[in-house]
């Protein structure tokens, strides 16, 4: 699907990008692998390791329109992976949050369609569902749009699409290593914020993966949800150290307990598929024979029951000590 294309990534030099770029190299022959992102020492290092004759490297953030139309001219697929991701750092700087994560994706909608990209995936995070944070609602909000995109994008413009979960292993500013640089310093007990807490969990490698399915099944408008494994905090101190000794510091500002991904209120237009959910469009769209239930590569999905959930704390399949250890 990739094979003599164009790829844009926006915050391509994050654990994602950098990622999905090594996927793509391996596994295809892409025309142009463009990294788009604002920072430049990021962006030298990453040329270091991605050096390719199909790599280039724009420096420019999601909150230049002109910069992103620029960028995208004569790509066809583009991930949108930029965000400002820190919960606390959102509640404390909400304006910045906005700016980057809302009129972001704005930005990046219109730049897609004025320059015809095909298809566009959003990722998305399990806080955008039944968001208590700002950066959640900031990315319920991106969901919203790219999800409307496909009305002003037309019957044959853009189709954009979401992709939504939840903690991904080891990726920068993530528990684990926060975890390992603590266990490095010599510190045996380890921080947590409630002992009940719960998350969904992902390694980078299926985070990929299941993107770049996501857009051969898509037919635009989709939310995308893998069925993933969750974990117990106190299960993930255990398999890290070696011991269950941890030290109760409070729910940070913005925290939930448990994450959701799919809640109950979306159920009615919520799909299940072998290996994931799709939360279908709430809003009709130009072509009102759009097709759900099967999507573009044939894989048929079936409506979830009523008062569905999928939450991190009921979820039916848990990682356990052993199988977290494999993971670390």
């Amino acid at each position: 699907m990739f094979d003599n294309k164009t790829i844009l990534i926006t915050g391509g030099t994050g654990s994602f990008g950098h990622r999905f770029i090594k996927h793509l190299l391996d596994n295809y022959t892409p025309k142009k692998l463009i990294v788009y992102s604002r920072d430049e020492l990021k962006q030298f290092e990453m040329q270091q390791k991605f050096n390719n004759d199909c790599m280039r490297y724009f420096l420019g953030d999601v909150r230049d329109k002109e910069r992103l139309i620029a960028a995208m001219r004569d790509v066809d697929f583009v991930v949108h992976a930029a965000a400002l991701k820190q919960v606390p750092a959102a509640e404390y700087n909400p304006n910045e949050c906005i700016k980057t994560n809302i009129n972001g994706a704005q930005n990046v909608i219109a730049a897609a369609i004025e320059n015809n990209v095909s298809k566009v995936i959003a990722l998305s995070t399990d806080k955008a569902a039944n968001p208590v944070n700002l950066y959640g609602a900031t990315k319920l909000a991106s969901d919203k749009l790219f999800v409307a995109g496909n009305n002003i994008s037309g019957a044959k413009g853009t189709r954009f699409a979401v992709v939504r979960y939840g903690n991904v292993v080891g990726s920068r500013g993530s528990v684990v290593p926060y975890f390992q640089k603590l266990l490095s310093e010599g510190n045996s007990v380890l921080p947590v914020t409630h002992p009940e807490m719960t998350r969904f969990w992902i390694t980078l490698e299926e985070g990929v993966k299941f993107v770049e399915s996501s857009f051969a099944r898509m037919h635009g408008g989709e939310i995308f949800v893998p069925k993933i494994p969750s974990v117990q905090i106190l299960d993930l101190v255990e398999a890290m150290s070696g011991k269950r000794e941890f030290e109760i510091i409070g729910i940070r500002p913005g925290e939930k307990l448990h994450e959701i991904m799919v809640p109950e209120e979306v159920a009615h237009h919520t799909l299940e598929f072998d290996k994931h959910y799709v939360i279908t469009p709430a809003i009709t769209f130009f072509d009102k024979n759009i097709n759900y239930e099967k999507n573009a590569v044939g894989e048929k999905g079936v409506p979830v029951p009523e008062k569905f959930e999928y939450h991190s704390g009921k979820n039916p399949d848990f990682l356990n000590v052993d199988q977290l250890k494999a993971l670390n």
